[in-house]
């Protein structure tokens, strides 16, 4: 019941001034409101790994993988061990510095920017442009979220990848590779720059070789993460293709079929260059750590002797010492893991296409190549194999059809927009 004395014109100021003293808390309240009602925001390693390829400039990863390798190569010279030799066992005077060793120079210099630059550019290619010529809406926005969620159903693999590339091939590797034999000896690893401390104490201490290792095993597992990321971005769009593909076949217009099909020609053109670069990475690895345990004085007069002995039947270089290689089981992950990307694609795309051919010498260019990289090291005039799969590999990064195919021949007299 109402006060005596009261009116309602006495009633209505109070009631203003309540509704303004409302609007005034309305923007706190409907802000804790909606995060509220939002979901917590988590850390999306997903969506920040694909921000690195598809945002900024296109040179900003290729050139930080190159910057870190030449940072590694300065420090290297800077300790002393960037050409180094010490005497085996057997008297044989072997060189291990650091920028003789082509899986960190050639590597991370040349190859892996190399990589990122074709993937970020297969990316970008796909998300601004060839993605939005055969979707059904081709609305922007609309394409760009479609994206995302392909990218966040992928959300564990970015974890699981992250975790045994900075655990395994990271933290776990340098400590039984590096820090225990360094620390304790043993382990019967073949001397390279990273336990050259052991052998040549004069040159570098253990301590620095610690520190150094540390940098270059912390630099090398986030590399090789960044790595696994771009295959599984290329992973992703060729199931994003393939199902858009798919569904595309209810159109009855032959020159969107036309366009989809040219977008997987374009889109297995990259993938088959990245294919190249990650078994020349995977080449690099297992030819370095053959070389340790061979009887080759360096890397470069070992494949020369190896050749000179296929083709003029000259002296053999024998079988060498027997080590662990870890390298041998990494580098072959990385080339199964990069040949499977490619045979999906191929699978795919490729089943029931118009571009047969060019898929064929794409796959038979691929198969050379890791074969070649099987066989390192496996008989006399490996080398000779070698050399010819990497000169053919090479001209694929240029021309990856290897030789002149259009996609308009699928086609004749057919007008593209």
């Amino acid at each position: 019941m109402k006060k005596a004395g009261s009116s309602p014109a006495a009633e209505v100021p109070n009631l203003a001034l309540n509704v303004v003293d409302e609007e005034m808390e309305s923007p706190g309240k409907l802000e804790r409101d909606t995060e509220a009602n939002q979901p917590s925001r988590r850390f999306n390693l997903a969506r920040r790994s694909e921000a690195l390829f598809s945002r900024g400039s296109t040179l900003d990863l290729p050139a930080s993988v190159f910057a870190g390798a030449t940072a590694l190569g300065f420090l290297s010279y800077i300790v002393g061990i960037h050409n180094a030799t010490y005497n085996r066992a057997d008297g044989l005077v072997k060189q291990v510095g650091f920028l003789w060793a082509p899986n960190w120079t050639f590597l991370f210099m040349v190859f892996l920017p190399l990589f990122f630059a074709f993937v970020i550019e297969l990316l970008l290619f796909w998300k601004n442009e060839g993605r939005l010529r055969i979707v059904a809406a081709g609305n922007r926005v609309e394409s760009d979220d479609a994206w995302a969620r392909n990218v966040d159903a992928s959300s564990y693999t970015y974890w699981a990848v992250f975790i045994v590339c900075v655990l395994f091939a990271g933290l776990f590797q340098w400590i039984g590779v590096c820090l225990i034999p360094l620390v304790k000896g043993g382990g019967n690893y073949a001397i390279d720059w990273g336990k050259l401390a052991l052998v040549r104490p004069e040159v570098i201490s253990v301590p620095m070789e610690i520190v150094f290792t540390a940098f270059a095993y912390l630099y090398m597992c986030l590399c090789f993460y960044l790595f696994f990321v771009g295959l599984i971005l290329l992973h992703t769009m060729i199931n994003d293709l393939w199902k858009i593909g798919g569904a595309s076949r209810s159109q009855p217009r032959i020159d969107y079929q036309y366009h989809v099909h040219e977008i997987g020609l374009r889109v297995m053109r990259g993938i088959f260059r990245c294919t190249v670069l990650g078994l020349l990475i995977a080449v690099c690895m297992k030819a370095q750590s053959s070389y340790l345990a061979s009887n080759g004085k360096n890397i470069v007069a070992w494949l020369l002797a190896d050749m000179s002995s296929a083709l003029y039947e000259g002296k053999d270089m024998g079988k060498g010492f027997s080590y662990r290689m870890p390298t041998h089981y990494s580098s072959l992950l990385i080339a199964i893991s990069t040949i499977i990307v490619f045979l999906y694609g191929s699978i795919r795309l490729g089943a029931g296409s118009r571009f047969h051919f060019p898929m064929w010498k794409m796959s038979a260019a691929v198969g050379l190549l890791f074969t070649s990289y099987l066989l390192i090291d496996a008989f006399t005039g490996f080398s000779i194999l070698l050399c010819l799969a990497v000169l053919l590999a090479m001209y694929g990064l240029i021309d990856p059809e290897l030789g002149r195919w259009r996609a308009s021949d699928w086609g004749s007299n057919q007008n593209v927009s």
